[in-house]
């Protein structure tokens, strides 16, 4: 459930309700499992002002960025791979984590089946970039 939030310079933020309360013990693993979709990105906890989302993917999202946080990326299954814009790809294997700063343009995908945790502040939002905005790759 996403709800939108007006705040103090009047500008408009969704945040998405957290699957879950504080105080709450959750089987990853079972909520991982339970995704017949090819793409699913839930908010499972709120920690402070961040969230904790869990991603279940197969293919690729579309090129983004997130002006204003960082987002991290913890693998749990499968392989993710994140695409930077002029070029660089980083592969992930479960237990392994990486940081892309705001403002990069980057899109994630994965040829099999991936779950990864992500860690960003609820107040993200995407910007999408369209195909022919990506700088091209390096020679």
């Amino acid at each position: 459930m996403t709800e939108y939030r007006t705040q103090p310079d009047d500008s408009v933020v969704h945040c998405e309700k957290a699957e879950f309360p504080s105080l709450t013990t959750v089987n990853l693993s079972r909520e991982a499992a339970s995704v017949a979709q090819a793409y699913r990105n839930s908010v499972i906890f709120n920690v402070n002002d961040h969230c904790v989302r869990l991603a279940v993917m197969e293919g690729e999202f579309r090129w983004h960025q997130h002006p204003h946080s960082d987002e991290c990326f913890l693998v749990l299954e499968g392989e993710l791979e994140i695409d930077l814009a002029g070029g660089k790809t980083f592969r992930l294997k479960p237990g392994e984590a990486f940081i892309i700063p705001a403002g990069a343009v980057h899109r994630t995908g994965s040829r099999t089946r991936a779950v990864s945790l992500c860690f960003e502040n609820q107040k993200a939002y995407t910007d999408v970039i369209f195909e022919e905005s990506v700088p091209a790759k390096c020679e």
